[in-house]
């Protein structure tokens, strides 16, 4: 039986369906800054990833391919056959997956601060490590030091908080499942198969998936895909919600 993952919907419910995935260690509330401009127009399904948030936490293996067919049958569920997906990190991943394998479901794509391959990928068996030993509790604080520039962490410590909070109460089994999904993902050579309207956004700042290469390669691969890069680091989703909720509806809009 398909899982089905944790989902809040907002918006109109007879507005064109925008889904929102967000990255490894996040959970649906990571897109609050972007909810209340992207629901005026949009029926606005958020979604946890699998062993994420309220979404079940199954053993693994998990593979993007059955992280992207729970988010499909959640989509099922809601009776939502075809829509536009935003994803960052891990949920860009995902939907980039669906864009290759899946067209017929995605109507537009926006992929945020996102990689369809790690050049190198010693980070993830470290990361994979850390969490085994001391749990995502004990590096939830230095992962999210990565998510925001040192300036915005530093002016905005309570929402520094909670994303540390997001990552502590990720259940250690599906966090790391997420983990070794990512670390098995090269996706390059479907880069061209992907048919839906591309927007590439990519933060300056971003030390965790960079603009060069990974945007630059996606924005490459996809044909007609347009590249932005925005001010602020992985997760300038939250750190730049004016300019990143601009181009969204630029591009979801067209």
């Amino acid at each position: 039986m398909s899982e089905i993952l944790h989902s809040r919907v907002d918006g109109p419910a007879d507005g064109p369906p925008l889904v929102l995935l967000g990255s490894l260690g996040s959970t649906i509330e990571m897109w609050e800054p972007n909810l209340p401009v992207l629901a005026e127009r949009f029926r606005v399904v958020r979604l946890d990833h699998l062993g994420h948030g309220g979404s079940p936490a199954p053993e693994g293996p998990y593979t993007m391919a059955r992280l992207a067919d729970a988010a499909l049958a959640t989509l099922d569920s809601l009776g939502l056959e075809r829509v536009a997906w935003c994803g960052l990190s891990l949920g860009g991943m995902v939907g980039l997956y669906l864009g290759s394998e899946r067209p017929e479901r995605i109507s537009r794509l926006a992929l945020c601060c996102t990689s369809s391959y790690f050049p190198d990928r010693t980070a993830w068996p470290t990361r994979i490590a850390g969490v085994e030993a001391d749990g995502t509790g004990g590096l939830a604080a230095a992962i999210v030091e990565k998510w925001f520039t040192p300036d915005w962490a530093a002016a905005h410590p309570a929402e520094v908080a909670r994303a540390v909070g997001w990552v502590a109460d990720s259940p250690d089994d599906g966090y790391l499942a997420c983990c070794r999904a990512i670390e098995a993902w090269d996706h390059r050579d479907r880069l061209g198969a992907v048919t839906a309207p591309t927007l590439v956004l990519g933060g300056e700042s971003d030390r965790s998936t960079p603009v060069e290469p990974h945007s630059r390669t996606i924005a490459a691969g996809i044909p007609g895909a347009r590249l932005e890069v925005v001010r602020g680091a992985h997760l300038a989703t939250i750190e730049n919600p004016e300019e990143t909720n601009r181009l969204l509806l630029e591009h979801l809009r067209d």
